[in-house]
């Protein structure tokens, strides 16, 4: 008996560019998103692309998927959320020993 050579295609492509069949399936196989099947290819050059792995009966897919990349991270970092009069535990301490002494008055009510 001789072998058949059954060996599949393999072939990356684009999400955009598969068939809508083809798109339809691939979004049946990951219902809640490519998250946790997506996968960092780094090329020759030193560029890279994200994709997910997709198979049919004779082709085996790596789809690539559109990913955006948040590089502003740092500058998020360096910016200045607080103002510069909030005080901190040591003055708002001293706030606290310094009103003790003061009488209250009728506008101060007790919870």
């Amino acid at each position: 008996m001789a072998k058949q050579n059954t060996a599949k295609k393999h072939i990356v492509t684009s999400f955009h560019n598969l068939s809508a069949e083809l798109q339809d399936e691939v979004k049946e196989k990951y219902p809640l998103g490519f998250t946790d099947a997506m996968m960092r290819v780094d090329k020759p050059n030193g560029d890279f692309f994200y994709a997910v792995p997709f198979e049919t009966d004779d082709i085996s897919y790596l789809v690539k998927i559109d990913v955006k990349i948040d590089d502003h991270s740092q500058d998020d970092d360096d910016k200045d959320y607080y103002d510069d009069d909030i005080k901190g535990a040591d003055e708002i301490q001293g706030d606290d020993e310094a009103s003790e002494g003061m009488e209250s008055s009728d506008d101060d009510v007790d919870i």
